[in-house]
């Protein structure tokens, strides 16, 4: 039986093999799916969800639900803490929590309760109302490159009385194993301000 890869050389010099398209291996199967280049939609996708997971951490909050459990979710499926490396520096973090490689350290980040990080507030527990992001580094603010995707621009969060804070963000994707883009690197601050 042709491999995968051995069929594509042969259908590229013209050269037809007599057996019917080779069935791909299970250990191969997993790996084409993560082979597969990163697309910008799908980077724009992977934004948006985290701009909508922050609001929902907010909802669930001031609703007096597990926001826990929701950010947690939100985490796992944003950030790459279960496979990978996360570099994260949020915008409102200093001293020795000013970075955050641990999931423990980005949940306490969100919504706060962690002794080991006594001066998270919860950054979600704001109850942002609204986010969006603007990829404005550049004509696109995207780079793709291979399995990996680079972001960086702004977001935006509203607050339930219309005021809008905006942050400047870089964001770098990887795909997992599962196929879904999650962060490696997300670094937020706020904008320099010359006059302060």
């Amino acid at each position: 039986m042709l491999t995968a890869s051995a069929l594509l050389v042969a259908l590229a010099v013209g050269f037809a093999p007599p057996e019917a398209a080779p069935a791909i291996e299970p250990a191969n199967a997993a790996n084409a799916a993560n082979a597969k280049p990163i697309t910008e939609a799908e980077v724009n996708a992977a934004q948006q969800a985290w701009c909508d997971g922050l609001v929902k951490i907010g909802q669930v909050y001031a609703d007096g639900g597990d926001y826990k459990k929701v950010a947690g979710e939100v985490i796992d499926a944003a950030y790459d803490y279960a496979e990978g490396k996360v570099f994260f520096k949020p915008t409102l973090a200093s001293g020795k929590d000013t970075f955050r490689p641990t999931r423990a350290g980005a949940l306490s980040y969100f919504v706060g309760g962690d002794p080991a990080f006594p001066n998270d507030a919860g950054f979600a527990l704001k109850k942002w109302v609204k986010a969006r992001y603007d990829n404005n580094a550049a004509e696109n603010g995207i780079q793709i490159h291979g399995d990996v995707a680079i972001t960086m621009g702004n977001v935006y969060v509203t607050d339930a009385k219309g005021n809008e804070v905006m942050v400047d963000k870089t964001f770098v994707f990887r795909r997992c194993k599962d196929g879904k883009l999650r962060l490696c690197v997300h670094k937020s601050a706020l904008p320099f301000d010359p006059a302060k």
